[in-house]
Order: structure tokens, then sequence, then C-alpha cells
């Protein structure tokens, strides 16, 4: 469970294994306790999205722990077990477009988890709600405390990509309490240390500018499992590139928006088919080469249990050349509110200073996606008086990385279980 950081050691060796996607999260069902019930719920959010919930119990709870990412869909979620005997009812709050980037802003995220919010409290009848934030998760639930706990008028109006958020007109029941399980900082703080510096045209992702390339052997790549070793240099340079890519992109979607708020301008004064056109136009566009931090191609910095590679594994050539990835595609306004660090909403460092209600955070301690400075800045985040923090070996979804020891999963569960009972939240 806790570990002391000077103690701990890199992986020996190890690769790690795609957890991307909530990859590794799924409950053993021979766990699950008897009498166990599920019900599925369909609810309508208050801007009239379409979401579904799913409701584990066994009878009797007057508590239940939300759990919701905010494009990823996992029922079978490996807590779910653990939770249950510990009394609580589980609540998995399905988001209104799994698996799309596209149609992702978090400040429709956030009314997707107050929909379920809404119906835990008014229709089942649960007396108390605690959120319960997985990887991506975690920023969500910890931005949706913060709009909730304002007053409505005072909640975010616009999102970043310009768009009327609807938040003051909606009903967000405060959670009485946060899990974090495995949280990173928030998906543009996330992109920002594993965007691809070295892409030279945004058009054109085979073109590369060697002297940025983390997969350079003349910048100290290594294939695995040796460890690369990058200068601190090179590092300097690569993470100012980084920044500089992301502005690009900002500018890019803004310009996007720009053109088309320009064209519906017009068209409110002088109709025109090619300005109707602009103003229905929904460019959507492809954000190659995503998963290239350093960190996890050289073990040596900031030292962990993690195992070399990235949460799509060691093959780097696939993950950044392939369909699928982190941010690959999007429209203007998705890429503002999720992906860019410079304007996304949803971030540890923009809302957990806010925090008020009990707050458990779990970190891994062989993450490759949360790194040792970044699980100490979250905690110190966090401005609830009530914070606890426990690390536990695994990698980022809790599976043991060196294969001799236990399941951080079945750790974390008890660690849970131990927190909810200590602050009265079980049966």
């Amino acid at each position: 469970m806790s570990g002391q950081r000077d103690g701990l050691a890199n992986a020996g060796g190890n690769v790690a294994v795609t957890t991307a996607g909530l990859r590794g999260t799924q409950w053993d069902a021979s766990r699950l306790p008897a009498g166990t019930t599920l019900t599925v719920h369909p609810l309508v959010t208050a801007d009239n999205a379409d979401v579904t919930g799913y409701l584990f119990r066994r009878g009797g709870e007057r508590t239940v722990v939300c759990a919701m990412h905010p494009r990823e869909l996992s029922t079978t979620q490996y807590l779910v077990p653990d939770l249950l005997d510990a009394g609580v009812a589980v609540w998995i709050q399905g988001p209104r477009s799994p698996g799309n980037d596209i149609r992702l802003e978090h400040e429709g995220a956030i009314l997707d988890l107050a929909a379920g919010q809404r119906f835990l409290r008014e229709e089942a009848g649960f007396s108390r709600t605690i959120l319960q934030g997985t990887s991506g998760g975690g920023p969500l639930a910890v931005f949706y405390c913060q709009q909730a706990a304002r007053a409505p008028e005072a909640r975010i109006a616009r999102s970043p990509g310009g768009k009327p958020t609807g938040l003051e007109k909606a009903t967000m029941p405060v959670p009485d309490g946060v899990i974090l399980v495995s949280s990173h900082l928030g998906q543009g703080e996330l992109l920002l240390r594993c965007i691809d510096p070295a892409v030279v045209d945004e058009n054109d992702p085979l073109v590369t500018d060697e002297s940025l390339s983390a997969f350079n052997p003349a910048n100290g790549f290594a294939e695995p499992p040796r460890s690369s070793s990058y200068t601190p240099e090179f590092l300097e340079r690569y993470r100012e590139a980084q920044k500089a890519r992301v502005a690009r992109i900002d500018n890019h979607a803004r310009a996007l928006l720009k053109r088309k708020a320009e064209a519906r301008a017009r068209l409110k004064a002088s109709p025109s088919r090619e300005d109707a056109i602009l103003a229905a136009h929904s460019p959507i566009f492809t954000v190659w080469r995503t998963d290239a931090d350093p960190r996890c191609f050289d073990l040596s910095l900031e030292p962990s249990e993690r195992a070399y590679g990235t949460l799509w594994g060691a093959n780097q050539i696939v993950s950044n050349f392939g369909s699928v990835g982190f941010a690959r595609v999007c429209t203007p306004e998705s890429w503002l509110s999720n992906w860019s660090a410079n304007a996304s909403n949803a971030s540890i460092g923009k809302c957990a200073g806010d925090l008020t209600q009990p707050v458990l955070m779990i970190e891994y301690t062989g993450d490759n996606s949360v790194f040792p400075s970044e699980a100490d800045f979250i905690f110190e985040s966090i401005g609830s008086q009530d914070r606890e923090r426990v690390r536990i070996h695994g990698n980022h979804h809790g599976r043991p990385v060196d294969k001799s020891r236990p399941n951080g999963q079945i750790e974390a569960g008890r660690v849970i279980a131990d927190w909810l009972a200590a602050r009265g939240f079980s049966g």
C-alpha cells in the first residue's frame, strides 16, 4: 500500500500493457456479493441529451458511490464488488457519447453527471452521494463539484468554444465526498505532456523535426526494455515545443470558430447560400502523434515502479500513427474544452482548490500517466481539510507491474471501504 518515495525503483525491464480506454478495469464477476441487483435508468439531461445510468445495490443502502468517465463507459468496473460489500450502492453514469471526442465537451459531461445525481437524490431516495473518478473521471468529478457548489448564475456560462453551457439552468446536487483513483491532471494537461512536438505540419504527420524527436536515438531514445536517456537541454527544448504545438492547434481551432461566427453574423444581415453553408459547417480535424511523453521511455525521469511505455503500450509507432489515440479526431469545440491545456476548464489545477467535501486519493505507484510530481500536485491542490492519500503498487488501473506483487485493485477496494466506514458513509 503506502510506500516511501525514495524506496521506489523502476520496473526492472517490464514493458507496459495497454490501459488507455479503461482497458483492464473490468471486475471479477465471482466477487459480486450475493443478492446484487442491477437496474438500468434512461435519463434526460438539462440540455435534453439522452444518457443512461446503471444502479447496483443489495437493498437498504443510504449512500451511493457514483462513477463516470467523460468519454468511456465501464459498467463492470473493478471496484463495484468491494463497494457493494462495504454497504453502499454503486451508480455507473454513462456519458452521452461514449468513445467519441467529436461531441464531447466537459461542460456538457457535467450535465450528464448532474442528471444522475438528481435522479439518485430525488427519485432513487439516496441521502448521500460520493463521486468516484478513475483516470479522466477524476478531473471530471472535481469540475462537477466546483460548478455544483456555485450559485447557478456564477457557473461557467460558455464553453471554451463559445457555446452556452446551460449550467445556470441545471439542478446540480452537491456530492458528500470524492474518491480519486489514478486521477490525472486533466485531459488538456495530460496531452500537453505527451503530444509529439516534432510534428512539422499538422496536415502531414509523416514529416518530423528529428532534432525534437523523442524517438531519435541521437536524442537518447532506446527501444524497450532498455530505458532511454535524454539530456536536460533536450527536455527543455522538447517541453517548450510541446507548448508551442498546443498553442498552434488552439489558434487553428479558434480561427475555424471565428470563420463560422462571422458567417452567422453576415447571414443575419444579408442571407446568402455561401454564408449559410459556412454557418452550418462543423469542421473536424485530426491531431496525430499524441503519445510521446519522454518520462514513459526514460525511466530515470521521475523514478517510480512504472514499466517502459505509455497507456497505449510500448509500440510508439502504432500509438502515434494509428487511427486510435488521444485527441485523434476533434472539432474546434471539443479540442478547446477537452484537450487544450490552455483553454479547458476541467483540470485539477483549476478546480481542486474549491473542494470542501472529504476526499480520498489513491495513487498507483507504477502509473505511467500520473507521475510522482503530478500526484504530489494533485494532493496539494485539494482544498478540503479532510483529505487522505494512499499509495498502492500497480499500473494506471492497479494491475501489478511486478507480477509477484498483489493485485492493487483489490487493495484499493479495501482502502475505499475503510475510508467510507470511517466517515459514516457505509450502511
